[in-house]
């Protein structure tokens, strides 16, 4: 098992190192250096020695991938690919193309926190209520209540999240004024503004999971093992519990371990909607302020994520199922 880990890191090193180049590359295709100082000054009129300081200020005035005017290792390391993107590698993320120029990382490690406040409540809330609630139509399956739950899923599935959000704000905020509409404060007065956004984003999700739920345990519920437990005397609901519900949890570990980056990245339009100040709303900032380094910088810690979440998947395996040999 300790092989093969290692080698799923080892891929998924050089996965990552892929990623990273790739997103240089299109970066720097897309937008020069020239263009990046461009966007981020604004202006019609936009001089060049305006553009030759902010790139300057921010390191992009040297070549891209290859230094011909050094000598040695500097003519590698001294280049927008070595200082703006391997260094991604090193820990190292830098500070914003944007006027306010923050650090990459204190903002990151500032803001996770705040992402992880709305985000893992609704993971394990998400969870919890999901397999619960296709549990519940597939013991009540082939009647009225089964008939009714799937089309009530359908309906919550077919529905944008942004409806959620619109009405949900509407309802709960200015005609019940339950809640903030939006904003954040730190400590327990976070759950008055986190309440909402849980509960709508955990609605707008119920009715994919569930639906995706209920068809795993019924495809489980037609095998022999569940008719011989059943033979034996044992209740619906102990077959349900103790047989079909544990020999559905490798999908069920694969589907939820699927949503595990976005417990650390943040929602992006629930943290932009609500105003709160979480990694999903720093993306958004980035995105609609031209600030590519952050971008980049977002792009690479995903990707860490996903690589970090498949080897806690295929180890979760040996968990959920002792037949499951890593080699």
């Amino acid at each position: 098992m300790g092989g093969f880990i290692l080698r799923r890191i080892g891929y998924g090193f050089l996965i990552l190192v892929g990623v990273n180049l790739l997103t240089f590359f299109l970066f720097f295709t897309v937008n020069t250096p020239d263009d990046m100082a461009r966007l981020n000054i604004g202006g019609k009129r936009v001089t060049q020695e305006q553009i030759d300081k902010w790139k300057s200020e921010r390191g992009y005035d040297k070549p891209l991938y290859w230094n011909a005017a050094e000598a040695g290792t500097a003519q590698l390391t001294r280049t927008v690919l070595w200082e703006r993107s391997i260094s991604l590698m090193q820990g190292d993320f830098g500070r914003s193309d944007s006027a306010r120029s923050v650090d990459i990382g204190h903002e990151i490690a500032s803001r996770m926190g705040v992402s992880l406040q709305l985000a893992l409540p609704l993971f394990l809330l998400q969870l919890l209520v999901s397999v619960s609630f296709s549990l519940m139509l597939v013991f009540f399956r082939h009647t009225r209540i089964d008939f009714w739950g799937v089309v009530l899923c359908v309906l919550m599935l077919s529905i944008s999240s942004l409806f959620y959000i619109i009405v949900g704000q509407f309802l709960f905020s200015r005609v019940l004024r339950l809640v903030p509409i939006s904003g954040y404060a730190p400590g327990l007065d976070a759950v008055r503004f986190l309440a909402l956004p849980i509960l709508l984003s955990l609605l707008a999700r119920l009715g994919g999971e569930a639906r995706l739920y209920r068809a795993m345990f019924l495809e489980e519920i037609g095998k022999d093992y569940v008719r011989t437990a059943r033979a034996k005397g044992l209740a619906e609901t102990v077959v349900l519990f103790r047989h079909v519900l544990r020999n559905a949890l490798i999908p069920i570990i694969t589907s939820a371990g699927s949503y595990l980056p976005y417990v650390f990245l943040g929602s992006l339009v629930f943290e932009s909607f609500f105003g709160i100040p979480g990694l999903g709303a720093f993306v958004i900032e980035a995105i609609s302020g031209q600030d590519f380094a952050i971008v980049r910088t977002m792009v690479f810690v995903g990707s860490v994520l996903y690589i970090a979440t498949n080897v806690l998947i295929d180890i979760a395996y040996t968990w959920a199922d002792p037949r499951v040999r890593l080699g």
